[in-house]
Order: structure tokens, then sequence, then C-alpha cells
């Protein structure tokens, strides 16, 4: 996982969140953050937005990790 994919996914959440950035953790998953259906389509949107990156909602599930999810996003901008 590169750094600066998992910090500008920790600024989306962060942004969504309304939480300061420093509470969020890689091991952290989206059920720990209390993530719901309708936020995870619109971190989907954000990732593709703002990343450039298409990363499906169906694909963020409760237990995948922050730090899973940016490898999944750096993986995207590899291909």
């Amino acid at each position: 996982m590169r750094a600066a994919t998992y910090d500008q996914l920790v600024e989306i959440l962060a942004r969504l969140h309304d939480t300061p950035a420093d509470r969020f953790t890689p091991e952290a998953t989206f059920a720990d953050l209390d993530v719901d259906s309708l936020t995870m389509v619109e971190i989907s949107i954000r990732i593709e937005r703002d990343l450039g990156v298409t990363v499906h909602d169906s694909e963020l599930r409760p237990t995948l990790t922050l730090a899973d999810t940016a490898e999944l996003i750096d993986a995207r901008q590899t291909v």
C-alpha cells in the first residue's frame, strides 16, 4: 500500500464523517467506522472523482480494512 493512497482515502473518509484524519487507522474496517451502504456508495463516488479509480460500492465490504481498500485502489491505478 502506498502511503499517499492511504492518506487520500483517509482524507475522503474524514470529510464524509467530519472527523479528524488521525482518528482513522489502517486496520479499521468499514464496519468499525459504522459505514452504511449509502455511505459506501458515496465513498465509491469520491474515490472515482478524487483518485480517478473505479471501485464499485459492492466491493467495499464492511470487513474490508482501510489498508486493504488502499491496496485495491493502488492495484487499479497500475492497470
